[in-house]
């Protein structure tokens, strides 16, 4: 194998897992760290320039990193990232003072259709480059879906609101609402680009028997919970079946729960492990009382003259052809039918651009979405460009945030004449942490205490009322507690080939056997002749040059625990810890550059 090459920065950046799972690229280790020094101001705010909404992000999150978390392949459950996020949200003090300043104006006008994560992420990118936003809804508070999907035991209006205002006060002008209904009507003003950000806003019907006779007591999940949100909808039949299996039928249910429904259901048509909905999710629905039945296809609505009485359904079973598509196959037990008095679907939801005229040269695939560069977001009306749910499909909260990073880059070198593809790289750096011989600035020792639960208020008040927060977070010694389970993945095992007398010490100490001296090789050879076989291809091989012996130094990427043992043991400093730090582009890095 070729040396590794250490010196750009996807190779550390892919090793610090979470960071790299992260859509936003959000720094975790270097965020957890300072709430374990208490500095919690600090961690929001490393937080705040990543993901933009740290606050509602540590409530409701879909976690990408928590599964690629180091900690959880060394133990039971990785560190509750999530979780410390809202930590820093919680504890932090008046950040008001931290926030940029709007600049002076460069001229240039930028319409975001859309108040939701994507729109706003744009909105704060651009404004401190003295772009002039203007921000369109058709609510009456900035927020987007956060505010009308999610319930408020989850995420309460104050942290959106909160957190909205730290982007609206940087001078972004907000018209709440008014309804665009023309995008040639807008085009024709003075913008010199447009941005969309409208979210999936169109709920999936189930249309089998019965719907239309039955409509009056089956709703659509989205819009059933926006209705709720807004207070248009106050309470619910005693029997609900909710039909699904995403993070939408599981808010529906817990909402229905919480609703005055005493028998909720949730029936879905896949397995339990194939449902969409985050585990967390369909934990929280069982801990409420809410049964989950599977493998379950939806055959007919029953009702008498309109007065929906239950659900026919088919049970099958799932078979998987040679590239692994699903197939339903009816098991011929017989159908089962399910009493119930109102019926939440919540099966998917798809995007609806009826004010996009069809006749203004921006092109739709197949599926009803925007024909994108999925790197720029720009359509194939050069000055318009798309993020979040409008842009690639139904994702969530952090995948909006990124996608409006990208896309203010797009829009800032679009206005400045450049090249879209020509974007600034992320900037990286490596910091030796050696303060002594066996001395670092970072705390090294690896915790061996167990994930922390959140503490959650009691179900018998939480259940009666839809806007009391369910979950209370952590407190200080909880936080520090779970912070000190982080591994320090940014802090890398550095090897200097030249200093290195190969003594082999490191191999000694090494507690995971995750360093080997051998020959170099092909790498499937290289992988199985390891002290610890490699067998996880998706984590790299650090790699040196040849040593002096004319064998490589060897460390399986997947196993370490930067302990930084090996750089404590070594006798001549061949190994050193070094902090890596990567803060993706920004819009306007590459104007400063130059």
């Amino acid at each position: 194998m070729k040396p590794t090459n250490i010196g750009g920065h996807d190779y550390f950046h892919k090793v610090v897992d979470c960071q790299w799972a992260c859509p936003a690229h959000t720094p975790v280790p270097e965020y957890i760290r300072l709430i374990a020094a208490g500095r919690y101001s600090d961690a929001y705010m490393i937080n705040w320039r990543s993901n933009v909404f740290p606050g509602v992000l540590g409530r409701v999150c879909d976690r990408p990193c928590e599964p690629a978390c180091r900690r959880g392949r060394v133990d039971k459950e990785p560190v509750a990232i999530c979780r410390l996020k809202r930590v820093a949200a919680d504890l932090k003090e008046d950040i008001t003072g931290r926030l940029p300043l709007p600049a002076n104006s460069n001229g240039k006008r930028i319409a975001c259709v859309g108040a939701g994560p994507a729109s706003l992420t744009v909105a704060r990118d651009l404004a401190v480059l003295g772009y002039q936003i203007t921000v369109f809804d058709n609510g009456a508070a900035p927020g987007g879906m956060m505010r009308s999907q999610i319930p408020k035991f989850r995420l309460p209006d104050e942290v959106i609101d909160e957190e909205c205002g730290y982007i609206t006060g940087l001078g972004v002008e907000t018209r709440y609402n008014q309804w665009v209904g023309s995008l040639k009507e807008l085009l024709a003003g003075d913008w010199d680009a447009v941005f969309v950000g409208t979210g999936a806003p169109k709920g999936r019907d189930a249309p089998i028997p019965g719907r239309q006779e039955a409509a009056k007591h089956i709703h659509i999940g989205i819009d059933w919970l926006a209705n709720v949100a807004f207070g248009h909808t106050t309470k619910i039949a005693k029997r609900v079946i909710v039909l699904g299996g995403g993070n939408t039928a599981m808010d529906c249910c817990r909402s229905a729960r919480r609703m005055g429904g005493d028998d909720v259901k949730v029936i879905v048509r896949s397995g339990f492990e194939e449902m969409k909905a985050s585990p967390w999710e369909k934990e929280e629905a069982i801990h409420e009382g809410i049964p989950i039945l599977n493998m379950r296809v939806p055959k007919e609505f029953r009702h008498d003259n309109g007065k929906l009485s239950g659900v026919l359904f088919e049970i099958v079973r799932a078979e998987y052809d040679a590239k692994g598509r699903r197939s339903l196959i009816p098991t011929g037990e017989p159908d089962e039918f399910h009493e119930c008095d109102e019926v939440l679907v919540a099966i998917g939801q798809e995007n609806a651009f009826p004010w996009i005229e069809k006749d203004i040269g921006l092109e739709f695939d197949k599926w009803g979405l925007p024909v994108l560069n999925e790197k720029t977001l720009q359509s194939t009306l050069p000055r318009v460009f798309f993020g979040g749910d409008a842009a690639l499909g139904p994702k969530n909260i952090i995948t909006a945030a990124a996608q409006g990073h990208e896309a203010a880059i797009s829009i800032d070198l679009f206005c400045r004449g450049k090249k879209l593809d020509d974007r600034p790289p992320p900037e990286f750096n490596l910091v030796s942490q050696k303060m002594g011989i066996h001395e670092w600035s970072y705390d090294n020792q690896v915790s061996e205490e167990e994930r922390k639960k959140v503490p959650v208020k009691a179900l018998a008040k939480t259940l009666k009322d839809i806007k009391l927060e369910l979950e209370m977070g952590f407190d200080p010694f909880m936080a520090c507690a779970e912070a000190e389970r982080c591994l320090n993945c940014d802090i890398e095992t550095v090897f200097t080939v030249k200093t290195c007398i190969e003594c082999d010490a490191c191999v000694d100490i090494c507690p995971t056997e995750c360093i080997t001296f051998t020959r170099n090789g092909e790498e499937d050879d290289l992988r199985d002749r390891l002290k610890a076989p490699a067998r996880n291809r998706e984590q790299a091989l650090y790699v040196s040059d040849t040593l002096k012996t004319g064998r490589v130094m060897v460390k399986d990427e997947n196993i370490c625990l930067h302990c930084g043992m090996c750089a404590e043991r070594c006798p001549t400093g061949a190994w050193d810890m070094q902090k890596f730090f990567m803060q993706c582009a920004e819009a306007g890095t590459e104007a400063k550059r130059t």
